[in-house]
């Protein structure tokens, strides 16, 4: 661990050893060495221009997507709070702070009248939208996205266009150890009792078909067919990841305190008892039994980081 005194003063407020658990949706996972939380973008920047550059960085959201491993990270994790998470409507244009929650900046632009109404159902901030390119219903970030701010690793201030960013599928190009601070996002323009009903809709198709009260990080794996499901009548289910999981027979499959979920076959749920390694494990069984059953190799949507619990022993 990187002593205290070889760290730089923060404004904001910066923790030794704080277990990451129940900073996670999983509410699993290790300690990170350090954990800082800063007072807003200068005092970031300020704190990684001075940062050694051999301390590794990690930029965590609100943890809806990411799976801590038991023996935690080493390395400085940055967790963005309400100096970030201001909500600014401006000429049909919404400017969101990296820890602003999608399910907040959809309703704020829905009240002005913008349609931003495909963030209502993704759990989780708007940087971890713009990092992973978010989308349901056939809408995805890199269809609103104007430009994002984010402080690089030498702790300059830059501004990102789409194109920098190079946004796919689940996918984005974004530098190492850069912290999206804030996005600017243009939807089109609708009515708000028509936007706030439509979203209404999805809620209920969402909690219909999605273990919502679970302990879970959503989908679990991208799509084999490389895209969202659109929710539309016409909407195939080839190649989507929960069919492939369902034909593979891992719905309700269980190691440990982990299970697959038995509502919806691509969500991977802590029934109460698991560790990292039980969801990480069966998640890698799930993906050799579909590549066993129809030679199709799943990729991991949730992100995995940090050190198993036995790392460096015998």
């Amino acid at each position: 661990m990187t002593a205290a005194a070889a760290l730089p003063p923060v404004r904001g407020r910066l923790t030794a050893g704080r277990s990451l658990a129940d900073l996670t949706w999983l509410r699993v996972g290790g300690p990170a060495d350090w954990l800082f939380q800063p007072a807003d973008a200068a005092d970031l920047a300020a704190f990684l221009a001075a940062l050694d550059p051999g301390v590794p960085v990690f930029p965590m959201g609100v943890g809806s997507n990411l799976i801590v491993r038991d023996g935690g990270l080493r390395a400085v994790v940055i967790r963005l709070g309400r100096g970030f998470n201001r909500i600014d409507i401006a000429d049909g244009q919404v400017t969101a702070g990296a820890a602003a929650l999608d399910t907040h900046v959809a309703r704020a632009a829905a009240d002005a009248g913008i349609d931003l109404s495909f963030l209502r159902t993704i759990p989780g901030s708007i940087g971890g939208a713009v990092r992973m390119n978010a989308g349901c219903y056939g809408a995805y970030i890199a269809d609103v996205l104007v430009s994002a701010r984010a402080v690089l690793r030498s702790g300059e201030i830059v501004t990102l266009a789409p194109a920098d960013l190079d946004l796919r599928y689940r996918r984005s190009r974004l530098p190492e150890g850069a912290v999206l601070i804030e996005a600017t996002l243009e939807g089109p323009p609708a009515a708000p009792e028509v936007l706030h009903a439509r979203m209404e809709a999805q809620l209920r198709a969402r909690d219909a078909s999605q273990p919502t009260g679970a302990r879970s990080a959503g989908s679990t794996f991208r799509n084999p067919a490389g895209f969202s499901s659109t929710g539309r009548a016409d909407d195939t289910h080839d190649l989507k990841a929960w069919k492939v999981i369902e034909e593979a027979g891992m719905r309700g499959a269980r190691r440990g305190g982990a299970q697959i979920s038995e509502k919806h076959a691509n969500f991977l749920i802590n029934t109460g008892t698991a560790s990292a390694a039980d969801l990480e494990g069966l998640g890698e069984e799930v993906r050799k039994k579909v590549y066993d059953s129809s030679g199709i190799t799943l990729e991991w949507e949730i992100m995995r980081v940090g050190d198993p619990q036995d790392h460096g022993k015998p």
